[in-house]
């Protein structure tokens, strides 16, 4: 027995087997252990995470909630996403002997939507930080961000807001290491060792498309900027790098137009541009449309009829004056206020949203003729600069960018664009509905309110038909029934002039001038008003029948058509020889009304107060 007892423990342990049992279970452990670390840093993370969104997020009211926004970013999207891989890894427990190999599909199966939300999250870390450093300048504001912060994370210490906001980045970079210890303690044989393989290898190349992301944005963030600056920090940033700079491209540009060197031809990237300017357009017109809108619907809200003295007492009128007044006060500035803050607001908001978009599409065109110009260097002398590299990874970069974040912008802007047109319809639909019910009470007192649609139809154009032909006898009356004509006396010492007009033209061709004449052209008359001329054509060089040429017994010259009535001269005693000389009790020649207009001439006779000789010009203008 003695021997038995002392061989077993030699053989046991200094046998080849017992040492590669001893090995494996150690291996074994180490890959527990591994496990077992990642399953309570991933609970003790997502707790962490959970404390952030809702005791830290809601007690620091005093930021705004644009700050509140940057600094927590999409943390509650990270939220969801890291309680469902968490629920699912504690589940690998109840599979003992199949539990790496489950946590390695695991991670593959989540692979896609980590990356989606970290992406977001990394990227505007940066921000988050710059806000952090503002608040420190401010040491009331921070000493109480920093007592909400360790009343609720003690050991966040001193570093308060800055070590929070980190914690994703330092998990989503901690996976791959996770997964190497758990990989570097499972036997190469084993069935989940390609699989923890496959796994680590996926979180390395989330982690560096969360980078690459992350410079893409800040690229797009530094040209979405150039786009705001002012016009004297534009010319402040001119130097000769910048000119050399334009220089060569304009140049590259000019070659390509010239078909010396090809044109790089992206058609998914030209497609993606083609609808966000239809997009941005579309939002352009619109915010127009919504602007004249509002201009029209203020001018109506300042006139209001129902105030004025009416000389209509009771009946229609007032019931009129009341509901008009009613709604004036409430029903229209409402719709206003509604309309502005639903619909103009968010336009607004809208198209600069897509102002940033269109200046990367701008500048995307400026880094590609950089990338075409390397391009062409890197062929023929086969190596560039550092500088040139970062102008083909910025233009890479940026191209990269647009084309995986143009299609959801192109769809977001339309979604929101059709949101607002369906808000500003449902707004016309509720005014139509407060108007018709205000109206309610007083429609029924109006005198034709028993009438159906057609009828009240028929009846509305029945009065108007019998009112326009009412307006028009009027009108023709008005202008048959003249007042007589009065005598507008010759200038002092005329008779003489316009005898000897009457002995060279005939009394046809008189005319006299309604208004003084200043004669602003250089073969243009100055003519007093009441002053006799003589007609030499109705038209002049040109063609113009609106510029007379006559002649004034001394000078020739163009005088304006609308400022020439025909001068019409009353037989004595029925000879033109009285008309030349009259009596001795007339020292003047009477005018007389034309009995029919000469067609572009007109021929109404002298007037006092010239308005009705105005009128008859302008009837015998048009015909």
């Amino acid at each position: 027995m003695a021997e038995h007892g002392t061989d077993e423990p030699s053989s046991s342990t200094g046998s080849p087997d017992g040492e590669g049992r001893d090995s494996g279970d150690r291996l074994l452990l180490h890959q527990r252990l591994a496990v077992r670390e990642l399953i309570d840093t991933e609970a003790s993370y997502l707790h962490m995470l959970q404390l952030c969104a809702s005791d830290i997020r809601s007690r620091l009211q005093q930021l705004p909630q644009g700050d509140l926004d940057v600094l927590f970013s999409n943390i509650d999207d990270v939220i969801e996403v890291n309680s469902k891989f968490l629920h699912d890894l504690q589940e690998t427990a109840s599979r003992e002997d199949e539990q790496v190999h489950s946590i390695g599909n695991l991670f593959l199966e989540f692979q896609e939507e980590l990356e989606r939300v970290y992406k977001v999250y990394c990227a505007s870390y940066d921000q988050a930080l710059l806000l952090v450093e503002t608040y420190r300048k401010e040491p009331e504001l921070q000493r109480e961000i920093q007592g909400i912060i360790e009343a609720a994370v003690p050991q966040a210490g001193p570093s308060g807001l800055s070590f929070l906001l980190v914690i994703p980045l330092q998990r989503i970079t901690k996976y791959p290491l996770l997964l190497q210890k758990i990989l570097e303690n499972t036997d190469p044989d084993a069935s989940a060792y390609p699989v923890l393989q496959r796994a680590a290898s996926a979180l390395q190349d989330v982690n560096a498309n969360i980078n690459e992301y992350k410079r893409r944005k800040e690229v797009a963030s530094k040209y979405t900027k150039v786009g705001q600056l002012t016009l004297r920090e534009r010319l402040a940033r001119i130097n000769t790098h910048t000119l050399s700079k334009k220089t060569t491209r304009l140049s590259q540009l000019l070659k390509q137009e010239a078909g010396l060197v090809p044109r790089t031809e992206d058609k998914e990237f030209d497609y993606l541009e083609e609808r966000l300017h239809w997009v941005s357009l579309c939002v352009t017109e619109t915010k127009n449309n919504v602007a004249v809108y509002l201009a029209n619907l203020e001018a109506f809200l300042r006139f209001r009829p129902q105030e004025s003295e009416l000389d209509i007492p009771g009946g229609p009128v007032v019931q009129y004056c009341s509901l008009m007044g009613d709604l004036q006060l409430q029903a229209f500035p409402d719709f206003k206020q509604r309309l502005e803050g639903l619909v103009w607001q968010p336009l607004c908001s809208l198209a600069k949203a897509l102002s940033g978009p269109q200046n990367l599409v701008k500048k995307r065109l400026d880094k590609l003729l950089d990338f075409e110009r390397v391009e062409e260097k890197l062929l023929e002398v086969g190596s560039v600069t550092y500088e040139e590299q970062e102008a083909r990874h910025t233009y890479q970069a940026l191209n990269s960018l647009l084309v995986a974040e143009l299609p959801q912008l192109n769809q977001l802007a339309m979604r929101w664009l059709g949101q607002i047109l369906h808000t500003f319809v449902d707004l016309q639909r509720d005014l139509a509905k407060q108007v018709l019910q205000r109206a309610e009470g007083s429609l029924a007192q109006l005198p034709h309110h028993h009438l159906s649609e057609p009828a009240f139809r028929k009846l509305v154009e029945d009065v108007l038909g019998q009112t326009g032909h009412q307006l028009r006898s009027f009108q023709e009356n008005f202008e048959k029934v003249l007042p007589p004509p009065t005598v507008q006396p010759l200038l002092p010492g005329a008779e003489r002039q316009v005898q000897a007009l009457l002995s060279r033209y005939g009394p046809e061709k008189l005319y006299q001038v309604t208004s003084n004449i200043s004669g602003a052209g250089t073969l243009d008359l100055k003519l007093l008003r009441g002053q006799i001329v003589a007609l030499l054509q109705n038209k002049d060089t040109k063609g113009n029948s609106s510029r007379w040429l006559v002649d004034t017994g001394g000078h020739r010259g163009y005088v304006p058509a609308g400022k020439l009535e025909l001068y019409r001269v009353i037989p004595g005693q029925g000879e033109v020889k009285e008309q030349v000389q009259p009596p001795k009790d007339s020292h003047h020649l009477t005018p007389e009304p034309s009995p029919a207009p000469v067609p572009s001439v007109p021929t109404v006779t002298q007037k006092n107060d010239g308005f009705f000789s105005d009128l008859k010009a302008e009837r015998g203008l048009i015909g």
